[in-house]
């Protein structure tokens, strides 16, 4: 890859993790460098109510999922976005609404939030073996709800566990084309080169990445109004955990994606499947009109909202749920 073409995927890939190089040099002029570091940071405290659970998952470790087995009908599992600082939290406000009305349950991807952070090889086939594990061990069918990246996790998942009876996803990328863009490994080898480079300073790279400055930019380029300062607060926690920058190191190398999800992931589902979507400063809905050409798919557009629809216009998303459920 010649030296142009990486200065182009790494400044991809920075978007791609919330940052451009004026938020990059502003974390550098005003945010000193934490004391605490992740080696003495304390427990990561639960991201949501219920009960804090894990499951192991074979050839990697412990995946934490959060639990509430109040209420009645087919379990709710929430499954979140994956940045660099993607936890259970992303998913609050579903949680609180659902939660005793219904079973829910809300997955960590591995690498993320509670789960375990080991230095290994983080791919879509190891986030989907999470999913299917959980459905695995609650044994019944479910309704998944998906965040942003979580969609083609959850996507993947439905195609291979049966038990996954309706997905609904929430500003799902891969539904861009498959060229270029936010929604593909940006070189030849499916991002490993760029991960190597980045890999060489992944550790003054992710100390930007983690300063309140930077969390605050990712996250204000998906909220129409003010940022909510309990995910900033519960994100700068989890950026704090040991082994906190391998996982999104795979993700800002492009190797998380699916080079064309919609292809391989979306057009080949045949659960019911709702999209619930406006404005996203990360995807495109370019071949969301394609997605809804399918049997069994509908899209609802909660206007007003940059990716995180659920934390702005929490009512309109539990509406458009909730009619999505009943419908035969």
């Amino acid at each position: 890859m010649t030296s142009s073409r990486l200065r182009r995927a790494a400044t991809l890939t920075l978007l791609l993790a919330g940052l451009t190089v004026g938020a990059v040099a502003a974390a550098q002029a005003t945010q000193t460098p934490p004391a605490q570091t992740a080696a003495t940071a304390p427990a990561l405290r639960p991201a949501l109510s219920g009960e804090r659970r894990f499951l192991t998952l074979p050839g990697f470790g412990r995946v934490a999922y959060s639990a509430d087995t109040r209420g009645e009908g087919r379990p709710l599992v929430l499954t979140v976005s994956v940045n660099a600082a993607a936890s259970a939290y992303e998913m609050k406000p579903l949680w609180d609404a659902f939660a005793g009305t219904r079973p829910v349950y809300a997955l960590e991807w591995p690498g993320f939030g509670s789960s375990d952070r080991p230095d290994v090889k983080y791919t879509p086939a190891l986030m989907t073996a999470a999913l299917t594990a959980l459905v695995a061990e609650l044994g019944r069918d479910v309704d998944v709800v998906a965040l942003s990246l979580g969609s083609e996790f959850a996507a993947r998942a439905a195609l291979q566990e049966p038990r996954i009876r309706s997905l609904a996803l929430i500003s799902p990328s891969g539904l861009g084309q498959p060229r270029g863009g936010t929604q593909r490994a940006t070189n030849e080898d499916g991002g490993q080169t760029l991960y190597s480079r980045l890999n060489t300073f992944s550790t003054p790279l992710y100390a930007l990445l983690r300063t309140r400055i930077s969390i605050e930019y990712f996250l204000s380029r998906s909220f129409r109004g003010p940022v909510d300062q309990g995910l900033v607060n519960y994100s700068l926690d989890t950026t704090r955990q040991p082994g906190a920058k391998y996982a999104p190191l795979y993700f800002i190398s492009g190797q998380l994606f699916t080079a064309d999800a919609y292809a391989d992931l979306y057009s080949r589902l045949t659960v019911p499947t709702l999209v619930l979507y406006d404005q996203d400063a990360f995807v495109s809905f370019d071949r969301l009109p394609q997605f809804t050409a399918q049997p069994g798919v509908r899209a609802v557009r909660i206007e007003g909202t940059d990716g995180l629809p659920h934390f702005e216009k929490t009512a309109e998303v539990v509406t458009a749920l909730r009619s999505f459920w009943a419908t035969p």
